[in-house]
């Protein structure tokens, strides 16, 4: 795990953080809401994920020696350093559950703290939650495709530096089964898996050869990669070959794996030739700049695949890249905080609140998740936060409260789940959302409104500040 300080933000944070020291508001109570403004992968949803590892950092968030020569040496006065020494993070933080699926325009996750506090922690808060929410949205994309074969993270190699670890956690989170990372896989309790690289192979004078070696090294785990010379005439027939002596030693050859050519082809035939040399239990896995697209066109093809490697557009998030999750002040000095722009999607949202997800009688999503003032209850209404003429009535509908509290005081407040568990919630969650909303080609708009308290407080903070 990466060794997160004091120092793991950006260097406008620690200048607002004197000026409020220095103007004695830096223990005044503020609520800042993390949300995003548009679905990634031109999806219908996201998966939220990182919040068990911000919480982790948050307890422990502290500026160290090396952070304070840092910040002497770029100016800051000693008696601003010295406030620094004793920092804690000791704030509230309410989150939407990790896993849960979540959409644009509502807060995901508020913290409640100091001003001073709260501002130090935007870029980490950021860097966290805004990256795994992407990798996690990716992977449960290709899980939804994938239906029950395995899904393994091969991308560490392709990854931004070290992002690849925090990959590995976030495609579990999304879905996948296992990684090749196996540091991510010892610090996460992942299961780890792999193979063979095509440099084991042509090392060797002879293919069969290194097969071979490699089964005798693996017997329990033994996965061959068959497309180093010759799929078809060479890799597949000397599989076979090492499968059947393996077969005459009580062992069983676990599986191939295609990494190059027509995969739905190369597959169809393996499995022929397998299946006809008595050796059906093999398993088939693929790989080769695999993504959500290419693993349900495999699927439509009837490609008897049973195990997929993704690497390179799962751990960068390929075509997007980043999430476009923003940290915004909506309550500081006992006021409701707005932000304006000439872009009424830019608008936020003032004031503490709570998230509701609005169900039917029984029990189903509608599509509509509503954002009110944090103690208003019986609303009957939700407005567009953006179309202000469009509306509708929730009067009859059960309202799910989203935001839980999980830390107080800068102590866990959430009961620390296991991946396995964390990545069951999510499944558990999709499952509940409409199909509409999670198809690839132009999915249903899930409907964020915002309660008639709530519309009501934007719009008089909106007038104030634009009469100034």
């Amino acid at each position: 795990m990466i060794d997160y300080t004091g120092s793991y933000t950006d260097q406008y944070q620690m200048s607002m953080a004197l000026v409020y020291f220095r103007q004695g508001t830096a223990e005044n109570k503020a609520v800042f809401d993390f949300f995003f403004r548009k679905l990634p992968f031109d999806g219908g949803y996201a998966v939220f994920a990182g919040l068990d590892d911000l919480l982790d950092i948050l307890e422990d968030l502290r500026f160290d020696d090396k952070d304070i020569n840092l910040l002497e040496k770029n100016g800051f006065p000693g008696d601003f350093l010295k406030y620094l020494k004793e920092f804690r993070f000791r704030g509230n933080v309410y989150s939407s559950r990790e896993g849960d699926i979540v959409f644009p325009a509502r807060p995901v996750l508020q913290v409640e703290a100091n001003m001073l506090e709260a501002q130090v922690i935007e870029t980490l808060l950021l860097n966290i939650l805004n990256f795994q929410t992407l990798i996690a949205t990716k992977a449960s994309r290709m899980r939804m495709v994938a239906g029950d074969r395995m899904l393994v993270d091969f991308g560490l190699r392709r990854a931004q530096g070290p992002g690849g670890y925090y990959a590995a956690r976030a495609a579990v989170v999304g879905g996948f089964d296992a990684t090749s990372n196996v540091r991510a896989g010892r610090d996460f309790d992942i299961p780890i898996s792999g193979t063979m690289a095509h440099s084991f192979i042509q090392s060797y004078d002879d293919e069969l050869e290194a097969f071979r070696d490699f089964a005798t090294a693996h017997p329990g785990n033994c996965v061959l990669l068959v497309d180093t010379y010759d799929t078809l005439e060479t890799g597949i027939p000397n599989a076979i070959t090492v499968g059947r002596e393996m077969e005459e030693r009580g062992e069983k050859l676990k599986g191939i794996r295609l990494d190059s050519g027509d995969l739905a082809y190369l597959a169809k035939e393996a499995r022929k030739q397998f299946d006809k040399a008595g050796l059906d239990y093999v398993k088939i896995a693929a790989s080769n700049q695999l993504d959500e697209h290419v693993i349900k066109s495999l699927n439509d093809q009837d490609a008897p695949v049973d195990l997929f490697g993704v690497g390179t557009s799962l751990v960068i998030g390929r075509p997007d890249a980043a999430l476009d999750g923003v940290y915004k002040l909506s309550y500081a000095n006992g006021k409701p905080r707005i932000k304006l722009s000439e872009s009424i999607s830019k608008i936020t949202l003032p004031h503490r609140k709570q998230v509701y997800r609005i169900i039917n009688d029984k029990e189903e999503w509608i599509g509509a998740d509503a954002v009110a003032l944090k103690d208003e209850k019986d609303f009957k209404n939700i407005h567009n936060p953006f179309e202000p003429d469009k509306s509708m009535n929730i009067e009859f509908f059960k309202k799910l409260p989203l935001l839980e509290k999980v830390m107080e005081e800068g102590k866990r407040t959430a009961k620390k789940l296991s991946l396995k568990d964390i990545s069951a919630y999510r499944q558990q969650r999709m499952d509940q959302l409409p199909w509409e909303y999670k198809r690839f080609i132009n999915p249903h708009i899930y409907k964020v409104g915002i309660s008639d308290g709530l519309k009501a407080e934007r719009d008089k903070l909106i007038a104030q500040y634009k009469k100034r």
